[in-house]
């Protein structure tokens, strides 16, 4: 019985170092690239081809399933069950490529796992994927591999990660509500100008007489709005599209996120959020035996602020000088004088990656808190905003009609 083969499109890399893109018939992937071996070429990726026609699978640029943190999260947990349970990386790989439902995940855990099969190493395998898996995963595989505790490692990975998807959770829950309000009441304050206030406007129109001030700014910003709503619309979009393409450029970082640190109500949010990303990701690196300059530059742009990545390149200065971190942390505003104390204390007792970690918890609940603060706070005066700007939208309607007889003698 012959076997079943499949279309796949492979990279390779010659001798010479020139990368070769075709497609070839094979029963599998290790078959691709046992192929290519002989042929003199390394293979790079090796993916099962989409078809073509009626069989070809639709795409549709920025509609695709999209690989989260928590999917990262899950197979760095997975993954670590498997090989602790002595099962080998390859076998390991394949067992999660079958059973992976995230289509764009399935891919991505299949091409690293053709790069392990064809001799690549599993940081360097993922090291080729950045847009999926970030640098503190890649230097931390990196360093397990190194070690021979890869299976520590993975769960250390899943349980960073875990942490900043709860995280992450717990702002979007408190926040949703004040978000829901807020674009409410543009929508509703939008409406009213585009559609309800033209139909009194003429009404009024038919009536003559003059209207009262506050019905008279209504009707002009109805008839502003009629023209910028399309604008702001166009506007809005156009924004967006930029703001996807541009928001990690160093450039305009450095343009927004300093102001954000200083905001008069998220502000502190903010700088907490930062403090416990880099505590986090800062202590699970030292634990899983990454250098620590090569750490601190990691955390850095793992911390997601502008300010405290500039800050964590003056601690690599004071460590590469053999001075300690606390010291230039000191001289950070992003960094309050308990994490500042902590860490030195950290330092003198050898203990720096459990000290990391309760600062991390700690600002996990003081995130929290903060929140839920910020929620107690804000949903009063968003309700209060929105009841104020669609009764002061009606007021405004009706006051011509107290003078209706008036208007009409």
């Amino acid at each position: 019985m012959a076997t079943a083969t499949k279309q796949y499109d492979f990279v390779a890399r010659d001798a010479q170092g020139k990368e070769h893109k075709s497609t070839m018939e094979a029963p599998n992937s290790a078959a691709v690239a046992s192929r290519l071996k002989e042929r003199g070429l390394t293979a790079l990726s090796v993916s099962e081809a989409g078809g073509t026609g009626l069989n070809a699978e639709i795409n549709i640029p920025g509609l695709g399933e999209s690989i989260g943190l928590k999917d990262i999260a899950i197979m760095s947990r997975q993954l670590a069950v498997m090989i602790g349970a002595g099962l080998s990386l390859l076998r390991a790989l394949a067992i999660l490529a079958d059973q992976t439902e995230n289509k764009a995940l399935k891919k991505v855990v299949g091409e690293v796992r053709s790069d392990v099969e064809t001799g690549s190493s599993f940081s360097k395998a993922l090291g080729r994927h950045p847009e999926v898996f970030p640098p503190i995963m890649i230097n931390m595989v990196k360093a397990g591999e190194v070690g021979g505790f890869l299976d520590e490692v993975l769960v250390a990975i899943a349980e960073n990660f875990e942490s900043e998807v709860a995280l992450r959770g717990k702002i979007k829950s408190a926040m949703t509500y004040p978000v829901v309000v807020f674009c409410i009441a543009i929508l509703a304050t939008a409406a009213m100008l585009i559609f309800i206030v033209p139909v009194f406007a003429n009404m009024f129109a038919d009536l003559g007489g003059t209207l009262p001030l506050p019905t008279r700014i209504l009707v002009w910003m109805s008839a502003v709005m009629k023209i910028a709503a399309p604008i702001l619309v166009v506007g809005l979009v156009a924004f967006s599209f930029w703001w996807r393409k541009n928001k990690h450029k160093e450039n305009v970082r450095r343009a927004y996120q300093p102001a954000t640190l200083k905001a008069p109500i998220f502000g502190n949010l903010i700088r907490k959020i930062a403090v416990a990303r880099f505590a986090r990701s800062f202590g699970s690196m030292i634990r899983a035996g990454v250098p620590i300059l090569q750490a601190l530059e990691i955390v850095g742009q793992a911390s997601g602020n502008i300010v405290l990545e500039d800050a964590t390149r003056d601690v690599q200065q004071s460590v590469r000088k053999g001075n300690s971190l606390a010291r230039p942390l000191a001289e950070s505003p992003v960094f309050p004088p308990m994490v500042v104390q902590m860490i030195a204390v950290g330092e003198d007792t050898g203990a720096l990656d459990a000290m990391l970690d309760k600062i991390a918890d700690f600002y996990d609940q003081e995130v929290e808190s903060t929140t839920e603060q910020l929620t107690a706070m804000i949903e009063p005066i968003m309700i209060a905003v929105l009841g104020g700007l669609i009764g002061s939208m009606v007021i405004a309607l009706y006051l011509p009609l107290f003078k209706i007889f008036e208007l009409i003698g």
